[in-house]
Formats: structure tokens, C-alpha cells, sequence
């Protein structure tokens, strides 16, 4: 690993060696009250993960992300291709949310609610330390050779990987293709479905890889989160932060003594134990400032706690707080640029609560056929063609449909006398024809308003074009 704590820190990344080679980061087992904390969030997080594409509200999945078929289910809700406006406002207010709150706490998404981090740190990693032990035990494995040992304990960890990052895979088809359409392929078996199998096994090689191999460096090389550190962090933000004053004073960092007077001597409370180093799971030092590789996982804050009680030193010598807050010893502040985020995201929230409200269960196009004009019928009746399209959002059958003139008295026949009915989150297509007298038009392209009744309810309204003969207007 690359020297910690020299002016290099900013020029190299903790997981490089000094020939640019992947140094491997064995992190401490961490403990402490913030871990547990982060223990208790990160369980939740996966209980509703696992959970989420398995429950159903109203008969819809909880959350799904069928790209195929350009269906969406969010919180219970569908969402069709029709409906893409509302998913592209709710990917906004996600992104002015993590905005937000990485202005005001920095980095605090990855180290507390990104799956990555969740995954590696809650799951990989325990059982990595159950298998090969605690960090001195991983590389003392690391460097042993090709023994029975090693090849029993490396096949151990390697298999439980696979399994878990199958799991994983199957949760994400699931998210993708619906949790029915899993179970049934499932029930149907393997054999029946080779492409499905197929493409849960790359997934299953990738979440693999992640988990088992890249692990941190998708953190510091792959996500881009990391780099928007630089613009959106200030002075006020509240991120995990080494306390420099209290830890260097006037003679910097010195190991610790026993019995000594360390007040008076004027060196800092950081007794260069480098624990908070060992414990970081991105191999860098909290000392050194604030940097890209930092999760903000305060697994470094447990960990120099503990040591700091230890030597009988105050706590907090790295915590939570903001560089204003060391420096000048300013109070958290809501500052206007906080205020500003605030306001667009309350905006958003605003705006998107209206549209749902807005939103009809029912999607209809009513277009005219391409191509066509008009015919002139017996009776001076002006007659115009159109395809229609009914989507049904909800997860009930949608019976007796049938469509009426609003705007002009006239007549609209279907090309199929049979009665109309739409399945639940299904689509109804057809021909149409709409029978308007000429001398109820007022040019040579009227707008008509055309009702979609279920029964005697209107459960849609819908305009299209009408194009008549110009002698008319």
C-alpha cells in the first residue's frame, strides 16, 4: 500500500502500490456504536430490497423496472410509457435529494444507504471475516502458500460468494421481468427457459466480480459520486472529518506515552496509532483531509474512540462535522444555497403529487388513420376513420366500454360490434369511425372531444382532428 500521511496522498490512491500495481485492502473488522447503527440501517435496507419486487399493493408489484416491455411499478404505483414524464420527475427529485443531503452531510448516501457499500460491508466482508479471520489472518492467508489450508478456506468463501451473488441476481430479474414471471420460470424450470437462465448467470458473474474482486474500486474508480465531492462539498458540510487542531496542536501527532502529561507537552491527541488507517475500507488515511476514496462509513470514528478511551483522551478526535466547525468552530447552518435545494425539491414534490393526482387509470389515443381524408356520405354526413388505443393501468378488467361524441352531435361506430372489454393492465386497439353532420362543423379541421364510458361512467376524455370539405367552414 501506498505510504500514508505524505504529501503524495493526493497523487496516488490507497489501493496502489508504489509500482501502480492493486494493492489489496484488508480492512479491521470495525465495532463500535456508529457500526451498529450502520448495521441496523443496512438490514433494513436489505430487508426491503429483497422484499420489494416479492410484495404487491392493489395487485401491483411494489417496485418494478420492466425496460422490456416499458412498465414501471413504483411504490405500488404503474407507470406505462405514456406515463414517462412523471418517471423522468421522480429520477429528479432523487437526484436534487442526494444533492441535498450531500451538500448538508456529505457523502453520506454511500457510506449509509448505497446497495454497493451495503452489500460489500454488511455481507461480503463478514463472511469474509468469518471465514479468513480479521485483517492480520487475511494477510497472513494472503501471503501463505497454495496449502490445504488456503485452497479449503479460499473455496469456502468463493462458493458462498457465488451463492449470494445468484441470490442477488435473481432479486434484480426479479425487479426487471416482474416476481410472477421469476416464480414461473422458476416452477417451469431451467431447461424451459435457457435464455432467462443465461442471462442470470451474467448477472450472477457480474455482481461476482463486484463483490468478490473489484469490491472498493467501483467506489473510487467506477462512480462518478465520488468526483461531484468537488462541487457540491463546502465548508459547511458536515462529512466524516479528522480534527487537526485538537490532533496535531502545536507539536503534531507523537505516539502515545505511558503516564505522561501529554497537555502540557503540547502534542496532539493523535497518538499516529494508525487505526483509523487499518479500519478504513478504502485504504486511505482520514487524516490527511477529505478525499474521493472516503465512503464517509465512520468506521475510522469507531475506531478512534476506542482508542482515544483507551489512553483516556476525549472522544470525537475524528467525527462528524464540517470544516468550519474544526476551524472556526462554527454551528451547523442552513445556508441559502441549502435553502435553494430545498425549494426546488419541495417544487418537484409539489409538481409530481399534482400529476398523480391528475392521472387518469385510463390511457387513450384516439389518431386518425394516416393517409386518409374524409367521405362524404348521403345526408350531408361528414365521416373521418381513426385507430384507438386504451390502456388499462389498473390491475381490474374494464368492461362495456364504449366511446360518445362530447363536442358535436354526431355518431362514433366501432368496426367490430362486438362489446368492448379491456383486461386488466391490458390493451384494447381497434378501427373507428366518427359520423359528424357538415353543418355542424366550423371549418375544415375542428377539434372534437371524445368520452370513454364504462357503462354510464366516464372514466376518459380525449381529443383528436376532424377534417371536413373547405365549403363548409
Amino acid at each position: 500500500m501506498a505510504e500514508q500521511g505524505k504529501d503524495n496522498f493526493r497523487d496516488t490512491m490507497g489501493t496502489l502500490d508504489s509500482e501502480g500495481k492493486r494493492a489489496w485492502v484488508f480492512p479491521k473488522k470495525p465495532s463500535g456504536k456508529w457500526y451498529q447503527y450502520r448495521k441496523y440501517v443496512s438490514y433494513f435496507l436489505l430487508v426491503i430490497l429483497f422484499a420489494s419486487p416479492f410484495v404487491k399493493i392493489g395487485g401491483n408489484q411494489f417496485m418494478m423496472f420492466n425496460v422490456l416491455e416499458r412498465r414501471f411499478n413504483i411504490f405500488g404505483f404503474p407507470f406505462w410509457p405514456q406515463d414517462f414524464y412523471l418517471f423522468v420527475i421522480m429520477m429528479l427529485i432523487g437526484v436534487v435529494f442526494v444533492i441535498l443531503f450531500t451538500v448538508a452531510f456529505g457523502r453520506i448516501f454511500c457510506g449509509w444507504i448505497c446497495p454497493q457499500t451495503i452489500f460489500m460491508e454488511m455481507v461480503f466482508r463478514r463472511i469474509e471475516y468469518w471465514i479468513d479471520g480479521d485483517r492480520g489472518k487475511q494477510i497472513r492467508l494472503s501471503k501463505m502458500p497454495w496449502n490445504a489450508e488456503k485452497i479449503k478456506k479460499r473455496i469456502l468463501k468463493w462458493t458462498v460468494f457465488f451463492i449470494i451473488s445468484f441470490l442477488i441476481a435473481n432479486v434484480f430479474l426479479a425487479y426487471l421481468i416482474g416476481s410472477d414471471e421469476l416464480l414461473r420460470y422458476i416452477f417451469d424450470g431451467p431447461s424451459n427457459h435457457v435464455s432467462t437462465l443465461i442471462s442470470l448467470l451474467i448477472f450472477t458473474g457480474v455482481f461476482y466480480f463486484v463483490f468478490a474482486w473489484f469490491r472498493e474500486q467501483v467506489c473510487i474508480i467506477v462512480c462518478p459520486y465520488g468526483r461531484l465531492q468537488g462541487v457540491l462539498l463546502d465548508n459547511k458540510s458536515i462529512i466524516v472529518a479528522y480534527d487537526y487542531k485538537r490532533g496535531e496542536k502545536e507539536e503534531g501527532r507523537a505516539k502515545f506515552k505511558k503516564n505522561e502529561d501529554r497537555p502540557s507537552t503540547g502534542k496532539g491527541d493523535c497518538i499516529d496509532c494508525f487505526a483509523c488507517v487499518q479500519v478504513c475500507p478504502t485504504g486511505i488515511d482520514i487524516r490527511n483531509g477529505t478525499q474521493l476514496e472516503c465512503v464517509n462509513c465512520t468506521a475510522c470514528i469507531d475506531a478512534c474512540d476506542q482508542i482515544m478511551e483507551a489512553v483516556d483522551l476525549p472522544k470525537g478526535l475524528i467525527r462528524y462535522a464540517s470544516e468550519d466547525n474544526i476551524e472556526k468552530k462554527k454551528k451547523f447552518e442552513f445556508t441559502p444555497r441549502l435553502k435553494g435545494y430545498v425549494v426546488v425539491l419541495g417544487i418537484l414534490i409539489a409538481v409530481l403529487i399534482g400529476l398523480l393526482f391528475l392521472r387518469n387509470d385510463i390511457e387513450a389515443q384516439i389518431l386518425r388513420l394516416p393517409g386518409q381524408l374524409y367521405e362524404h356520405k348521403k345526408d350531408n354526413i361528414i365521416s373521418n376513420v381513426y385507430t384507438y388505443k386504451l390502456i388499462n393501468k389498473t390491475v381490474e378488467d374494464i368492461e362495456d366500454v364504449r366511446f360518445r361524441l362530447k363536442s358535436h352531435k354526431g355518431t362514433i361506430k366501432l368496426v367490430t360490434s362486438e362489446m368492448l372489454n379491456i383486461d386488466e393492465e391490458g390493451l384494447a386497439e381497434g378501427t373507428l369511425f366518427i359520423e359528424i353532420n357538415a353543418s355542424a362543423l366550423t371549418g375544415d379541421k375542428d377539434r372534437v372531444t371524445i368520452e370513454i364510458l364504462s357503462g354510464d361512467d366516464v372514466i376518459e376524455t380525449t381529443t383528436t382532428a376532424f377534417l371536413g370539405p373547405r365549403s363548409y367552414n
